[in-house]
Order: C-alpha cells, then structure tokens, then sequence
C-alpha cells in the first residue's frame, strides 16, 4: 500500500521588485503629495489676495463692516451685517429642507426596497439634477416656484403672522422661494455622497444587527446612519459650501434687497448675490468692500467646516 505524498507546502518567495518599479512609487508618491500640497497653497493664495485687495475696506471700516447694516455706494458707507444674515439664513434653511430630504433618498435608493433596475434609474435622475444649469434653476424659481409660495405665503401670513418669520405679506421674490431652489440644487450632493457612504458599509453591519434580533429600522437608524455618519456630514459640508457660494439662481429669486428683516417672505440678499450684482461696476473703495464682504465669505465657509469636523470627530468617539 502506497501512501499519498506530502502536500508541497513550500511557498514561492516573492520576485524583489526592480529598481524601476521603486522609483515609480517614489514618483507617484511624490507627486500625490505635491497635489496635496498644492490644493492648501492654492486656497491660502486665494485668500491673501482677496484680504489684500480688501485692505482699504478693512483700514476704513474695521469689524463695524460686519454689523453695520448700511449698504450705500454713493455716500461710501458700506456694512453686510443684513447681507451676512440672508447668506447664513438662505443656506441654513435649504440645508433645513434638503438634509431629511437627500438622506432618506440615499437610504431608499441604498436598501432592498424596490428592484434594483428602477434604484439605477432613479439614482440616475436625481444625480442628473446636479448637471441643470443655475440659470435655469432661476427660471424655474420665477415662474414655477413663487406662485406657487405665494398662496401658501398669503395664508402664513394670515393665520401665523404674529410670528416674525411670517410676519410680512409675501412680494414675490424673497427668502423662502430662494431658500426652496437652493435645496432642490444641492439636493444631489447630500443624496449620492450619503448613499455611497450607506452603500460601502460591510454587509456583516446589517446581517449581524438582524440577527441579533433588531427590526429593519432599528438597523438603519441605530446602526447603519451611525456608522456611515462621517460620509453623510461630509456631503452636507460640501452642499453647505455650494449653498453659500451659489450666485446665480439666488440673484434671480432671492430679491437683493440689503434691508435686515426676520421675515422669511421678504426679499433679502446674500454676499454671493451681492459681488455678482455690483463688482461689474464697482470702483474705489466700493471695490474693496466688496473684497471686504468676500473675504468674510471665506471665513465663515472655514467656520463652519471646522464645526462640522468637531461634530464628525466626536460622534467617530462616540461609535
């Protein structure tokens, strides 16, 4: 009786790369660092020339630029403090609409609801609204969404308008119809960028918190959203940057009126809509100020993006 041989456990020693492969690496690793680099240089660059160019505004005005509620070219008296609250109002509440909106879009479009042909398609349209022109978005506004909220506004007014922010009978452009396109825009950012976090969760996460008893929900709300947290904050941050940046549909809605007003049916403005209306034909110190109000646009998006990643930071403790 003959026995069957050993099996050859013997494993074949890996190959040394060549001297051209190493320095390949090296390269590429060089050069991604350059990129890297060069992004951070990029954006400080951008704002020093802007504080540079902003400098006169800052000698003239100092801090009282920022809570200053004047806004008068002719006499040279320049303050944003109302522009400053239109900006963070308008973002605020499209991010307020479109946050419950895109995440439970992600989450339909992430889980075993409907067949997957149909999740191709419908995840296909909702990222195609991210490739409609601004522009348009400001036609439709004008003349889809603010007749349509001007009834609604009416009846706001009516019914609640002993609370301030409806304490205004609607005039057309103003706030609320801007702050609605504004979510409808960046709307698509916080739906793919969620639903991909959702999506490259293990599988194991689900599986397990099912078989540990825990209903569907329970799975998503309590496990899945906690885990894919910092993706989701990570889409909302970038929706927030293009809603603080958007100029053109918001010029075309929003009213562009410099008046400070807690009424969310009034016109308003932000400093986006303001440098697109007035930096054409701006001269002088007009022209720093506006630098001025550009500047204190960056630092606000910085603010806010070094919240959010506190916010990240403790939730990934937390989980």
């Amino acid at each position: 009786m003959t026995t069957a041989p050993a099996p050859y456990s013997r494993t074949k020693p890996l190959a040394s790369r060549s001297n051209l492969e190493k320095n390949l690496e090296k390269a590429f690793k060089y050069l991604t660092l350059a990129f890297a680099v060069s992004i951070g240089l990029i954006l400080v660059a951008i704002a020093l020339l802007i504080f540079s160019q902003s400098l006169p505004a800052v000698k003239t005005f100092g801090l009282g630029f920022v809570t200053n509620n004047t806004w008068n070219p002719v006499t040279s008296q320049y303050g944003i403090l109302a522009i400053m609250v239109g900006t963070l109002v308008n973002s605020g509440l499209a991010l307020l609409l479109a946050i419950p909106l895109g995440i439970g879009t992600a989450l339909f479009l992430s889980e075993d609801f409907i067949p997957a042909k149909i999740r191709t398609v419908l995840t296909f349209m909702v990222e195609l609204l991210a490739a409609i022109p601004s522009v348009v978005y400001g036609l439709w506004g004008i003349f889809v969404i603010i007749p349509l909220i001007k009834p609604v506004g009416m009846w706001l007014n009516e019914y609640f308008g002993w609370i301030p922010l409806f304490s205004t009978k609607p005039a057309g452009p103003g706030m609320l119809p801007a702050s609605i396109v504004l979510a409808i825009m960046i709307l698509p950012i916080i739906t793919a960028i969620a639903r991909d976090s959702l999506a490259s969760l293990p599988p194991e996460l689900r599986q397990a918190s099912l078989g540990l008893g825990a209903t569907r929900w329970e799975t998503i709300f309590r496990v899945l959203i906690p885990a894919a947290f910092s993706g989701i904050v990570g889409g909302i941050m970038l929706a927030l940057g293009r809603a603080m940046g958007e100029t053109m549909a918001v010029t075309m809605i929003i009213g562009n009126s410099n008046r400070l007003s807690w009424s969310l049916l009034n016109p308003a403005n932000t400093i986006a809509s303001l440098l697109a209306n007035q930096f054409a034909e701006a001269s002088g110190m007009q022209v720093s100020a506006l630098m001025y109000a550009g500047f204190v646009l960056i630092v606000l998006t910085f603010i806010v993006n070094v919240l959010a990643e506190l916010i990240v930071n403790k939730v990934k403790a937390k989980y």
